[in-house]
């Protein structure tokens, strides 16, 4: 297992974990909800500007979230900002160097929440095959009253995580619209 190892002196604001690098969703968020009070804008009023909701927002103020890909390059011009600024939470110190451009970062981003939404999809895929699984386990149990309890347990637990399935790969399809 790796340690968690802090790289701030070399990548502000980024961690290292498990060979990737995250951004510091709580750091990006703060930095929003600066930069927004900075030009005097309520959440309301960037959420406009946005086409998103203020508590979308305040989401990404509180680090619950970050904004999708496909909105950062206008969060950026609305609050006068770089990505890499965006990414790194603070404004950059003029003699910093960065190795990737701002269309690498953007395309970076999108490819990442592309992996994240394949994977939800997967989890959910798998949530429906184990149901079935489970459902057919459920008709080989059965003759007495403690099996046939037994297969009705599995049989309604079988229902649930395929319904949990198809919620996930629904609410999947629906985030990516």
């Amino acid at each position: 297992m790796r340690d968690f190892v802090l790289v701030e002196e070399v990548v502000p604001l980024y961690h290292q974990m498990n060979g990737g690098i995250y951004m510091n969703q709580l750091k990006t968020g703060k930095f929003i909800s600066l930069k927004r009070k900075q030009k005097n804008l309520t959440q309301e009023q960037l959420g406009e500007k946005l086409g998103v909701s203020n508590k979308t927002i305040s989401k990404w103020e509180t680090g619950k979230c970050m904004p999708d890909y496909s909105i950062i390059k206008q969060l950026c011009e609305e609050l006068e900002i770089t990505v890499a600024e965006l990414m790194d939470g603070e404004i950059t110190v003029e003699k910093s160097v960065r190795t990737y451009d701002e269309e690498q970062l953007l395309d970076l981003l999108r490819r990442t929440q592309e992996l994240e939404t394949q994977k939800r999809i997967l989890y959910g895929i798998l949530l429906i095959v184990m149901g079935i699984a489970i459902q057919a386990l459920s008709h080989t149990i059965g003759g007495s009253n403690i099996r046939d309890f037994i297969s009705g347990l599995l049989l309604g637990i079988s229902v649930a995580e395929m319904i949990v399935g198809a919620y996930v790969i629904g609410k999947s399809f629906a985030s990516n619209k």
